[in-house]
């Protein structure tokens, strides 16, 4: 997948979580939970939709990796190349 497809798809993801965030708006250098009315649950539902779309684990060590656009599309590349 490219940048641009994986940075679609968190939006995706993003989209079904919190249904009713405008992510027109979205900074990709900030944390999404502090963005969005997001609590550490929907965060976690976040890392489990990933894991379950693309088929791929990702350690509990990595989910800071998780927490913005930039650091969450540059720590998925790798994994679905």
């Amino acid at each position: 997948m490219t940048e641009s497809e994986i940075r679609k798809a968190v939006l995706d993801i993003l989209s079904e979580i919190s249904p009713d965030e405008d992510f027109t708006s979205l900074k990709d250098d900030v944390s999404f939970r502090e963005q969005f009315e997001m609590d550490s649950m929907d965060f976690l539902d976040i890392v489990l939709e990933l894991r379950k779309r693309f088929k791929i684990q990702i350690p509990e060590e990595d989910y800071p990796k998780l927490d913005n656009m930039n650091s969450a599309v540059q720590y998925l590349t790798p994994l679905l190349k």
